[in-house]
């Protein structure tokens, strides 16, 4: 044993009498000659180790045997053609399942055991896959894409133990029908509602009971009321003078009297709005052809989902939800009372201003007040200005929250918007079922609640429950059940980030190791 350098070497050979040939198995004494390798060990006192090893080549006895010699090797510590120890092998590949490549390399320099990130990922690869075994009890299955918007995948997760247990390259029935028949043995199945994973289910395990997810169900009936409460808007500006402040003069007592409000919303105008009536022209013209959404997508190069969308709207307007009620407020459209008061008050110096909206919690700055405030000094008066109408997205909150979550002015709003417009109030009541049905896992009443709401003027909750019905039995297990796809979602989501730690060039076979067998 010595030093050289940075580097601690150890001396060594072997005194094995015989050794068993790697490809027949005969156990040979016949010694033909010795040599000596070198393997790189774990580290020792944060310095690298190098073993030089005294190995023998032993003759094959085995006239049918393809291999005249053979090296012996020591069991634990090396194997044929490796370079590293096995210690050494099992901590590189165990830092690149958890790191990558890159990332992998840089920590092996600090570890004394310096490698490049090829050398990593080939330890990946020669990793052996995991054995397949005989399939979970309660199975979930999802999609990650291995390219966004072009190639996707299948994950499988055992939702009983939270493991992966399977990945296959493409997101089809068929191949999750093939992997099902090897597995008989599943017996539930928490899916989303896609259609190809419950045609593939049906087919691979028909045994199975398959649950459909309840987030994925409360979200497609958030869209819906989403699609209700933007067909209604208009009512949203009503709200206006709820939300003034009582200190805040009415629109009559400014020096500039307000346009008067409109009775209609005008239609939205721009480059933007144009398109989108357009492809909804060609969408619902290619659909009064025949042609599926698949072929539509590939035809228009849309995603299958944009497609969708298109599909189920009725008009281009109910897509042109953006029509300045769902635009983020600005930063100083929250302190711009505050402003307007002070600055009547006589305060017009800005730096004072922005002190003072600072310490109300104001994360801008200076620059931006002093140009907000511009225009007022131009001004022979300054007109307080009026509190912007309610989002739709604001709106649909409400609506989807616990009502004892909502504090006292959400839930006033709330009561106006209803009592203004009969089909939000309906709209609100049947919300209101849906989420006591799915907290409380009362999927029998799912029958009832969608007859309640058909029987509503309602045509936007009407395609959420044309929805459920075409996949009825799932989404009422999925409200019965207590599996979800939660843990699947939480796999999905760590794909993701596997995939951006290699900067997205994970081949799939690569991704599928890094997947399975990290701890």
């Amino acid at each position: 044993m010595g030093r050289s350098g940075r580097s601690v070497r150890i001396r060594a050979r072997t005194r094995t009498s015989q050794a068993a040939c790697p490809q027949c198995g005969m156990v040979s004494q016949r010694v033909h000659s010795s040599y000596e390798r070198r393997v790189c060990d774990t580290a020792v006192s944060g310095q690298e180790t190098v073993l030089h090893l005294r190995v023998q080549r032993f003759r094959c006895g085995n006239d049918d045997c393809g291999k005249q010699t053979f090296a012996e090797q020591i069991p634990g510590l090396t194997v044929r053609y490796g370079r590293y120890s096995t210690p050494l092998r099992n901590l590189l590949q165990t830092i690149g399942l958890a790191l990558g490549g890159r990332a992998g390399a840089r920590l092996t320099h600090h570890l004394a055991a310096a490698v490049n990130r090829m050398t990593l990922i080939r330890l990946i690869r020669s990793l052996p896959d995991p054995h397949p075994g005989p399939g979970p009890e309660v199975l979930g299955v999802d999609d990650f894409a291995l390219r966004r918007g072009h190639t996707y995948g299948t994950i499988l997760i055992d939702i009983t133990t939270s493991r992966p247990i399977d990945m296959l390259p493409e997101r089809s029935s068929d191949a999750l029908a093939t992997w099902l028949r090897q597995r008989p043995g599943v017996q539930v199945i928490c899916r989303d509602r896609a259609g190809c994973y419950a045609d593939g289910a049906t087919r691979g395990a028909p045994q199975a009971t398959q649950v459909a997810d309840r987030w994925h169900m409360w979200r497609n009936l958030g869209d819906a009321v989403e699609r209700t409460i933007t067909k209604h808007r208009n009512h949203l500006r009503d709200l206006t003078p709820a939300l003034r402040p009582a200190d805040m003069p009415s629109p009559a007592s400014t020096s500039e009297p307000l346009p008067a409000k409109a009775d209609h919303i005008e239609p939205r105008a721009g480059r933007l709005a144009k398109r989108t009536r357009h492809r909804h022209t060609l969408v619902h013209r290619l659909i009064a052809q025949g042609h599926d959404l698949r072929t539509i997508a590939r035809e228009l190069g849309l995603a299958r989902n944009t497609v969708r969308r298109f599909a189920r709207a009725g008009s281009p307007e109910e897509l042109l939800v953006n029509d300045g009620t769902g635009k983020r407020p600005r930063a100083m459209e929250e302190f711009a009372v505050h402003l307007r008061q002070r600055w009547e008050q006589g305060c017009t110096n800005a730096e004072q201003l922005y002190q003072e909206i600072k310490a109300m919690g104001y994360l801008g700055k200076g620059t931006t007040v002093r140009q907000y405030l511009r225009p007022w000094r131009a001004q022979a008066t300054v007109n307080l200005p009026h509190p912007p109408s309610p989002t739709v997205r604001q709106a649909t909150i409400w609506f989807l929250r616990n009502p004892d979550d909502l504090d006292t002015d959400e839930r006033q709003h709330l009561r106006a918007l209803t009592a203004a417009c009969p089909p939000l109030a309906a709209v609100r009541d049947h919300v209101r079922a849906f989420a006591d049905m799915m907290m409380n896992l009362r999927g029998g009443h799912l029958e009832q609640w969608m007859n309640r709401v058909q029987a509503d003027d309602l045509p936007q909750l009407h395609s959420f429950v044309t929805g459920l019905r075409r996949d009825l039995d799932a989404a009422r297990a999925g409200l019965t059940l207590p599996h979800s796809s939660g843990k699947v979602e939480g796999h999905v989501n760590r794909v993701k980030m596997l995939k951006r730690q290699m900067y997205g060039r994970a081949n799939p076979d690569l991704l599928r190791k890094r997947v399975l067998l990290a701890d």
